[in-house]
């Protein structure tokens, strides 16, 4: 049978590259892990560090990079302003990799994960409609049934109410959603496998 493609290593010029770069990391006390088919290397559970190939380079990134001290100044922000903490390290030639300078960046990273360092995500307000919420206080039964579906599901029904403008809409829909969740149904369930 053959091995799936690491969706990671975006072509095969890099596999020599990332054999030594992964040589290098598994010196460290860092566990291997495939997750979202790639390289992925943990401390307690917890990722620490990826590796994998690109079109132009390939690459190390710590998922709480923001908190190295980068003295090299090798880290780079993939995504400047949607990642908030994974930094990157590129590299376009195996010659480039320096593995003590590589494992100093590895310690550093591992020491902030027992340390606890990372980035908590900001949480979203909550979703308001005063439409749905004076339904719900009006009927008991159909506020058990919302409360005893999971998060997800509930988010889902608020956010069909509160995307409704009109008076006539936010009825209509009603309608239609309360049967659904007396039957403990999710409003998007129909489209799950």
């Amino acid at each position: 049978m053959k091995e799936p493609k690491n969706p990671w290593r975006k072509n095969e010029i890099w596999d020599e590259a990332i054999e030594k770069l992964r040589a290098i990391v598994l010196k460290t006390e860092l566990v291997e892990a495939q997750k979202w088919g790639g390289e992925v290397y943990t401390l307690n559970n917890k990722n620490v560090i990826g590796i994998g190939g690109f079109k132009n380079y390939f690459a190390l990134w710590f998922f709480n990079g923001v908190f190295l001290k980068d003295e090299a100044k090798v880290l780079v922000n993939a995504n400047e302003g949607v990642t908030k903490s994974l930094r990157q390290w590129r590299f376009s030639d195996v010659a480039e990799l320096d593995e003590k300078l590589i494992l100093r960046y590895i310690n550093e990273a591992i020491a902030n994960e027992k340390a606890g360092l990372s980035v908590k995500p900001e949480k979203k307000e909550a979703m308001k409609c005063d439409f749905f919420q004076a339904a719900l206080d009006n009927n008991k039964v159909l506020k058990t049934a919302l409360e005893q579906l999971t998060p997800f599901k509930q988010k889902e029904y608020w956010e069909y109410m509160v995307t409704a403008k009109q008076e006539k809409t936010k009825v209509s829909r009603l309608e239609k959603i309360t049967p659904m969740i007396l039957e403990g149904k999710g409003f998007n369930d129909k489209y799950r496998k």
